[in-house]
């Protein structure tokens, strides 16, 4: 299945604090990291049925990759992004695509943002 036969959900600018980056001070103070996921998915089930059950529960991701990131404590923002990747496709069987960006507003000086994107699908991440 490709992704141009799915629809797109999307989670912009999710804002959570966290532990994330090598140096001492980051290793102690929680930061702002900035998520943006977007998931590919059939929503016609769930636009047919108006039924939460027959939707990916954007809701329920949302908190999973809420709680991960305030406990979690990686070194590295490619780590992290792959981590939030592999939450989207075990909250929801329905996923098959998944596009992760992972932003550390305050990383650079004189930048605004550093960050790494990826983009995933549910077999390579999964392995099914």
């Amino acid at each position: 299945m490709t992704t141009q036969n799915l629809d797109r959900i999307e989670i912009k600018d999710l804002l959570v604090r966290g532990i994330l980056g090598i140096n001492p001070d980051e290793r102690k103070n929680r930061q702002d990291i900035l998520i943006n996921i977007t998931l590919w998915a059939d929503t016609r089930k769930a636009a047919a049925s108006d039924e939460i059950e027959d939707a990916v529960n954007y809701r329920t991701l949302t908190k999973a990759v809420i709680e991960h990131v305030e406990k979690g404590q990686p070194m590295l923002v490619e780590r992290l992004v792959s981590e939030i990747a592999r939450l989207c496709f075990a909250n929801d069987m329905r996923v098959q695509a998944a596009e992760v960006r992972v932003e550390k507003p305050t990383a650079l000086r004189f930048a605004r943002s550093v960050g790494v994107t990826i983009h995933r699908t549910r077999q390579e991440m999964m392995g099914e």
